[in-house]
């Protein structure tokens, strides 16, 4: 890289510490610095899901599987598009009328405190091994590939910056950050694509040297990675929790004005959910189609960025990757001392004071760091070169459970806390046993048919076999325990939430306009790729 290019990537650091420090003023010592003071409106909200979903896992993750299988993955981001609706219409009037702080402070008032510690407890984990870890691990190849720095080197430097804002500025640093954020990543991500259509000869060219299974995004039921009855049924399974019950995602919408900004954010979110397929998955198919194939795996959009830009777009480009990857990190880190100070600190010290629940949220990251570095050097043994489906695969083990408790939790009164545990537990030792399965088998090679079958059957199905076993425990055990007290579901479900959806408001109606609007260009375009 040239002076240029680093110094382009030095302001775009001191930019990020300057918003960090000018929020640390902001509600210092009290338990807003989680929320940003519940006043951000919608373009900030939207902005901030964008930009604290896309982390540089996304980047070189979609363009690595993209260059192995084509378009197919896409299908995870126009999902997105369909379940942040979900977000936004159906379970974001809960939470706000509920004036929780998290998602298991939400889950504990439905349910029991039980489900609330578990929900805690397996998010924290979740993001050890599956945001954490995978996002420094993205992060190091792209600095490896540009800088030359060592993976370890790379996620250090990475985490202290990361660190150092959002510490200082809480949940308005890290939504302010991600608004600055998400204009960088989208125009280096644009860049780079138009850079990369331009050298491999145009549109055209790429698709005549591309195979033609890459341009169709409905995969046979036989397809290993993206089966149309996984991508289907299976993968809004996983879209529920992250999108609509993840602490990670769901902290923004907490922080919304009202329900009309927060509603608005989700769905700007699902406009900017679009972009990924022709931003990050289409780079890989452009580096498959420049090398005849020589090139692919997670290492594809690092390659593109070495050899095809030049000085200074160069520095534009990283620092959009880094703005991902910090974007996301933030928000980790300040969603995990949330859960931590909120869910777990606070009950167990109900005594202690604002000061010293900010305190204790500023100093619970760095454990959560230093095991997702841990983690990092599995990850590879585990994705074959695509930690995006890594990704996916782990998240499709542990979100069913939790998933099945919020859509029947919203919808139906009857389910209770006794059925809510059993599902949550039941969920978690089936999705356990098939990742140990799964890794086991990877390392060493099962003998066994029967337990081969369970350790390769495809991940998105699995999600499914999850989901309803869950939902059977749930219902199971809720019929026959007691039936929860009505008094005790006030705005925790449709029949006891005092909203009016129906309300003809201004904001209501461009909301629902723009809604339905998002799901046309959504169909058209599964028709135009199917």
């Amino acid at each position: 890289m040239s002076t240029i290019d680093y110094a382009i990537i030095a302001v775009y650091f001191l930019g990020v510490l300057l918003i960090g420090y000018l929020f640390s003023k902001r509600d210092k010592n009290t338990t807003q610095y989680f929320l940003a003071g519940r006043n951000v409106g919608w373009v900030a909200i939207g902005a901030s899901l964008f930009a604290t979903n896309i982390s540089s896992e996304h980047f070189l993750g979609l363009a690595g599987t993209g260059s192995k299988t084509g378009l197919a993955v896409g299908h995870f981001e126009w999902l997105a598009c369909l379940i942040v609706l979900l977000l936004g219409w159906l379970f974001t009037p809960f939470y706000l009328k509920s004036g929780v702080f998290t998602i298991p402070e939400f889950i504990e008032k439905r349910y029991n405190s039980a489900s609330r510690y578990y929900l805690s407890i397996v998010s924290i984990f979740a993001y050890i091994f599956t945001k954490v870890s995978i996002s420094l691990y993205a992060g190091g190849i792209l600095l490896h590939s540009v800088v030359g720095w060592d993976l370890y080197t790379s996620a250090i430097v990475i985490v202290i910056v990361t660190g150092i804002y959002t510490v200082m500025g809480g949940l308005s640093a890290v939504i302010y950050t991600d608004l600055i954020q998400m204009f960088i990543l989208i125009t280096g991500s644009i860049v780079l694509t138009l850079i990369g259509l331009d050298y491999a000869g145009g549109w055209t060219t790429v698709v005549n040297n591309t195979p033609t299974e890459f341009w169709s995004m409905f995969k046979p039921m036989s397809d290993p990675d993206f089966p149309w009855t996984g991508i289907v049924f299976g993968a809004p399974i996983v879209g529920i929790w992250y999108w609509c019950t993840d602490q990670y995602i769901v902290q923004r919408v907490l922080s919304a004005k009202n329900i009309d900004h927060a509603q608005a954010g989700t769905i700007l979110a699902g406009f900017l959910k679009i972009l990924p397929v022709f931003i990050l998955v289409l780079p890989g198919i452009i580096v498959f189609s420049i090398t005849n194939g020589e090139v692919t795996g997670d290492k594809s959009y690092a390659w593109m960025i070495t050899n095809l830009l030049p000085t200074g777009l160069k520095g534009l480009v990283i620092a959009g990757l880094l703005a991902a990857l910090m974007s996301s990190l933030s928000g980790m880190f300040n969603s995990t001392s949330t859960l931590l100070t909120i869910d777990i600190y606070k009950k167990l010290k109900p005594d202690a004071d604002e000061k010293q629940l900010v305190n204790f949220g500023r100093l619970t990251t760095g454990i959560i760091v230093i095991l997702g570095l841990l983690w990092i050097p599995f990850i590879s043994i585990l994705s074959d070169e695509r930690m995006y489906v890594y990704l996916q695969s782990v998240q499709s083990y542990i979100s069913p459970p939790i998933a099945a408790l919020f859509l029947f939790g919203v919808f139906w009164n009857r389910v209770n806390g006794k059925g809510a545990i059993a599902a949550l537990i039941t969920g978690f030792i089936v999705g356990v046993f098939r990742f140990a399965l799964e890794v086991f088998h990877k390392l060493y090679t099962l003998q066994n048919e029967f337990l081969v079958s369970i350790a390769t059957i495809n991940f998105l199905h699995f999600a499914i076999i999850i989901f309803i076993i869950s939902s059977i425990v749930l219902v199971g055990v809720s019929l026959l325990t007691e039936v929860p007290s009505r008094s005790t579901l006030k705005n925790l479900t449709f029949a006891n939430v005092d909203v009016d959806f129906h309300e003809p408001t201004p904001w209501r109606k461009r909301n629902i306009f723009m809604s339905l609007l998002l799901v046309m260009i959504l169909i058209y375009l599964w028709w135009t790729f199917r």
